[in-house]
């Protein structure tokens, strides 16, 4: 008896969003979207009960906008558990370890969506309990347990049930988007967290002797001569100008970061096809220049997120750590950071003052380039090899394309009408320009984190909400041209 066979009764017990069972109407669509969204943001603003000291430190600090959470919320571990558990199973169908076939079986998609399920709750387990059980990070009301006669560790339990809770509702909601409304989940919930990070560095107006304002008030300032950035052309004018209060550096890498992700996902191969079954019907199949897009980032951001996690962790947990491995200091937000060992190298670049070591870093010019190489290493190579795990796995490959094509009535002129052909067609272009898209967005969006982005928004968020936000938008495109050509939705598919 094969793995299959003794995990099918669990795997197919878990519960499931229903499919529709016909076409939704775009209306609706849109409904429900704007439906779970609303309820994202209802839930980012919903805090733990039984937190003490605040909303305790954030142990994801410049992922945070990334994993689409809220630090203190019940939507504490964000998108994490999804993507850790994706990152799992792109190994291990990656390595064959699985022996589903989730393209052709239908049994095995059901058995692939279940595993995914099940691995997304282990996920919220090994993440969750860390937060909660060590450190500082989701600290306990203790004058709560006392008031209710379960100590701090049942304070400490009942903060682990509600962040559970949140990771499973998440996973959920994204299940409601994908089958039911416009988009993915996970996509939109980047779109959302950015974005409120982005008109926040943009319009925010803080109190006096509260946080940095936003790029528009602090230049009605310079403007009026309520801000003072020194001579502009001292080397603390240029800086102020560049860097800190004016920030230009930070607006041209937003807008051009904007213009790059647009114009790269214009940049394609398009591949002839015809329909066999309406004479004179004719279309073509985009390879574009980002095929993988760039949701691969998520997960080899992820992928740091966890590690630099397991290092705060272990810093929390050991009274000495090993200087070799990581020596943290507690930054003004109250966040330990990582400023030497292998832990600072693996960390990723975050802005401007992480690597010019003139604007007087505590770090040496040598360790600073050694990170900065890592992180390129890291990312370029990192989202090379994601992009090939990912359009595998999503049927985005030569072969699955090839079959697609072929069941939709399409080929490709000049060529007999055989899946194989198709496939060997397609052989010449995906596999080289996944690899291509995949290096050149980690390329962009260490580039991004480095030169520094309106909001302190992470090169890496700065990438996604752009491309997904393009995507979203052929997509209603598509939908809106379905629906007043309905024969279109019958002839594709």
């Amino acid at each position: 008896m094969g793995w299959k066979d003794t995990a099918e009764p669990v795997l197919t017990r878990m519960p499931a969003v229903q499919r529709p069972e016909g076409h939704v109407p775009f209306k609706r669509k849109l409904a429900w979207t704007a439906g779970v969204l609303v309820l994202y943001f209802f839930l980012t603003n919903v805090y733990l009960f039984g937190l003490g000291g605040g909303q305790g430190s954030d142990i994801f600090g410049q992922f945070r906008s990334i994993l689409a959470g809220g630090q203190g919320t019940v939507l504490q571990l964000g998108i994490g558990p999804i993507v850790t558990a994706s990152i799992v199973l792109q190994l291990l169908g990656g390595a064959d370890l699985l022996g589903l076939d989730t393209q052709n079986n239908p049994r095995d998609q059901v058995l692939y969506q279940g595993l995914q399920k099940v691995l997304v709750l282990v996920m919220c387990c090994l993440t969750g309990l860390p937060m909660v059980f060590a450190g500082s990070f989701l600290p306990a009301d203790p004058q709560l347990g006392q008031a209710l006669g379960i100590g701090t560790t049942g304070v400490k339990w009942l903060l682990f049930a509600q962040i559970f809770a949140g990771g499973a509702l998440i996973l959920y909601m994204d299940e409601v988007i994908s089958k039911w409304g416009v988009g993915s989940g996970i996509g939109l919930f980047i779109i959302a967290g950015v974005s409120q990070q982005l008109i926040g560095g943009l319009i925010t107006i803080p109190a006096i002797g509260g946080p940095t304002s936003g790029l528009i008030p602090t230049w009605v300032g310079i403007v009026m001569g309520d801000v003072n950035i020194g001579p502009i052309l001292s080397p603390g004018g240029m800086e102020n100008l560049l860097f800190n209060e004016g920030q230009v550096i930070a607006l041209v890498t937003t807008v051009m970061i904007f213009v790059t992700v647009v114009y790269a996902e214009s940049v394609r191969v398009e591949i002839p096809l015809s329909n066999t079954r309406v004479k004179g019907a004719r279309g073509r199949y985009p390879v574009k220049l980002i095929y993988a897009s760039v949701l691969p980032m998520i997960l080899v951001r992820a992928l740091q997120a966890n590690l630099q996690f397991l290092g705060r962790i272990l810093n929390a947990q050991l009274d000495t750590m090993p200087a070799w491995l990581g020596v943290y200091q507690e930054t003004q937000s109250g966040v330990s950071s990582p400023v030497g060992g292998l832990f600072y190298y693996l960390a990723p670049i975050r802005n401007p003052q992480d690597w010019m070591w003139w604007l007087g870093t505590s770090q040496e010019p040598w360790q600073i380039i050694i990170r900065v190489g890592v992180d390129l290493t890291f990312m370029v190579i990192g989202g090379a090899i994601f992009a090939i795990f990912w359009v595998e796995t999503t049927d985005m490959g030569p072969r699955a394309t090839a079959q697609q094509i072929h069941n939709s009535g399409m080929e490709i002129p000049g060529f007999r009408r055989n899946v194989s052909v198709i496939e060997k067609v397609l052989e010449r272009y995906i596999p080289q320009v996944t690899v291509i898209g995949g290096a050149l967005v980690g390329l962009l969006a260490v580039l991004a984190n480095m030169m520094g982005t309106i909001g302190n928004v992470s090169g890496t968020g700065l990438l996604l909400t752009v491309s997904i936000t393009y995507k979203i938008y052929e997509e209603i495109a598509e939908e809106q041209l379905m629906e007043m050509h309905p024969m279109m939705r019958q002839m594709f598919g």
